[in-house]
């Protein structure tokens, strides 16, 4: 346990990040959930500034913990399970290319091991540059008629099929039939 000296505010910093990270959440989302500004949010877990009371108040109801829970150096015992509501789970939308992506792996997993549950209108298209040198990709399709392209060669994916390819090359995931598609997709990079 770290010892705090009587008249040394606690470090909110890291356990304000940690929280953070385990509920899924950007920045962003949870400056737009506390109504804390995004870059004070980021001096917060930098050190760089201390939260006031009201500042600290609202990140804590933001975060569904107490404020001696946020305040605290040490943390709560982590709870067993780590359930993520469907609205906690981040998405990035790309609706200009018809495709809507649920990020379902944890942030700090990014970057080694990521899951994705893609969604694709009819037409719409998931269109990747190559990944690092060694990164693989996994589509399994849930539903709908896929096509995946790797550096100019085309296969269609049926239901329940699984497509695993080099995802350092130029790739693609196209929808192409007429009804919504869902596929899970995993990346692994090596």
């Amino acid at each position: 346990m770290k010892k705090i000296l009587p008249n040394t505010p606690p470090e909110v910093g890291a356990t304000l990040q940690k929280m953070r990270l385990e509920r899924g959440l950007t920045l962003e989302d949870l400056s737009r959930t506390a109504g804390v500004s995004k870059s004070m949010l980021s001096q917060i877990e930098r050190e760089k500034a201390n939260p006031t009371i009201a500042v600290a108040w609202r990140l804590a109801n933001a975060l569904g913990v107490s404020m001696a829970e946020l305040l605290s150096s040490e943390g709560p015992a982590p709870d067993p399970i780590r359930l993520l509501e469907s609205h906690e789970t981040p998405t990035l939308p790309g609706e200009h290319a018809g495709y809507v992506l649920r990020i379902l792996g944890p942030m700090e997993l990014a970057g080694s091991y990521e899951w994705y549950e893609l969604t694709l209108a009819p037409g719409g298209a998931l269109v990747s540059n190559s990944h690092d040198p060694g990164a693989h990709e996994h589509l399994t399709v849930l539903n709908g008629s896929v096509e995946v392209e790797v550096d100019g060669v085309k296969k269609k994916v049926k239901v329940g099929a699984t497509a695993r390819y080099d995802a350092d090359k130029n790739h693609a995931i196209r929808n192409i039939g007429k009804s919504e598609a869902k596929a899970l997709l995993v990346v692994i990079h090596r």
